[in-house]
């Protein structure tokens, strides 16, 4: 089912009441093995289907297992590579405009979004910077081509959003959405399987993005119960999940199966309830550094977990007291603390070990343009700059 998304408070009686509609797929499958659910879906209605996809992918045992059957349903396929740019997407366009009629995107966050990106644009006349939030000057019209959605890593939760990220380093600067209810993938396929063989730091990169999500949902000026409630799902699945991603048994198998779970309620969050201070620090460094997000995010978690322990705010307290109790079954002095020490001591990969620079005026630039979000709490230029000097290396 897909809702449009409204403004979460509505007046009843006088009163503001904050309300919260849910955005889904039409359908989900969900399952190891559920990627052979894909060849009847496209063979139930025959369609021009084109394939975005990553190289990862065309070179896996899954698509070579799939490949004989799939290959006479698709009229092409594009590699993806890395965050789609505005010119990547109208390239696409400009080669594919009035041939397809419906896409397949399997892969990371990177590939759905590039698909979501390309399949809505596919249906507009202008230049996909004309439509994107920040840059642009006309909105979507809603108009997309239908699409399934593969997740191939577990972080992004790109299969069940409403928002295709677009990134443009180069001219303008900018990491910003292509947004609207109806760009929610009508398919997605959830299968763990993909995420076997994935390297240890995509594995910790990706589950610390679909954390964040959840996390930043959890402590959302946005929220309510049912928001948090969703949030605290894919909270507990997240903690099944961490400390065994990479292992090569069957408690490995479900740990990959419980963060694509952590991930895809993760999307499902963020509609809902919105993100907070570290994505909107990492947005504005992302349109400047070719940095994997999940990993940005994760640098940027631990200092605010620092915050979090010093703040007075008396709901962010109580959601950090219930949130201890909730998933480690036992109250603590600095539930912050206690969470960043647990990610760290149970991470299959140190990501946040290896010191990346920022210069002074790079700083400067993400800080000025940098903003809280939903958090509960409006954090100063100065405290969102305390937060980059913690995660990176600043250099003058």
């Amino acid at each position: 089912m897909t809702v449009k998304l409204t403004s979460p408070y509505q007046t009843v009686a006088g009163i503001n009441v904050l309300t919260s509609q849910t955005i889904a797929n039409r359908q989900t499958f969900f399952g190891r093995g559920s990627l052979q659910q894909l060849l009847p879906l496209l063979q139930q209605t025959p369609q021009a289907t084109l394939l975005f996809c990553s190289r990862s992918f065309l070179n896996s045992s899954h698509y070579a297992a799939i490949s004989p059957a799939l290959k006479p349903l698709l009229i092409g396929y594009e590699v993806v590579t890395h965050e789609a740019s505005p010119d990547n997407i109208d390239h696409w366009v400009a080669r594919w405009r009035g041939k397809v009629e419906r896409v397949v995107a399997i892969g990371g966050g990177s590939v759905l979004d590039a698909a979501k990106a390309f399949a809505a644009m596919s249906q507009h006349p202008l230049n996909t910077l004309r439509y994107l939030e920040k840059t642009g000057d006309t909105p979507v019209s809603g108009v997309t081509l239908p699409l399934i959605a593969v997740p191939a890593t577990a972080g992004t939760g790109s299969e069940v959003t409403q928002n295709a990220v677009v990134t443009d380093q180069r001219d303008n600067k900018v990491k910003a959405s292509l947004r609207h209810a109806n760009f929610v993938p009508q398919v997605a396929i959830l299968d763990a399987d993909l995420l076997d063989g994935a390297p240890d730091k995509v594995l910790a990169c990706c589950a610390i993005d679909a954390f964040t999500h959840l996390f930043e949902a959890w402590l959302s000026a946005k929220g309510n119960m049912f928001t948090r409630q969703t949030a605290l799902n894919g909270l507990r699945q997240f903690i099944k999940g961490w400390p065994d991603l990479n292992r090569q048994d069957e408690r490995g198998a479900e740990a990959r199966e419980a963060m694509l779970m952590a991930s895809w309620l993760g999307g499902l969050s963020l509609s809902m309830a919105g993100l907070g201070v570290i994505h909107g620090i990492a947005g504005e460094l992302g349109a400047i550094k070719a940095w994997h997000h999940g990993e940005v995010c994760g640098r940027l978690l631990f200092p605010f977990l620092a915050l979090l322990d010093n703040s007075e705010h008396p709901q962010q307290q109580a959601l950090m007291a219930e949130l201890q109790l909730a998933l480690f079954g036992a109250a603590h002095p600095t539930p912050a603390s206690y969470l960043a020490q647990w990610l760290q001591q149970h991470a299959v990969f140190p990501f946040w070990q290896q010191k990346l620079e920022l210069s002074a005026s790079e700083v400067g630039w993400i800080v000025a343009r940098a903003n809280s979000k939903n958090s509960l709490v409006n954090y100063s230029p100065a405290q969102r700059r305390w937060m980059l000097e913690q995660a990176y290396h600043c250099t003058d």
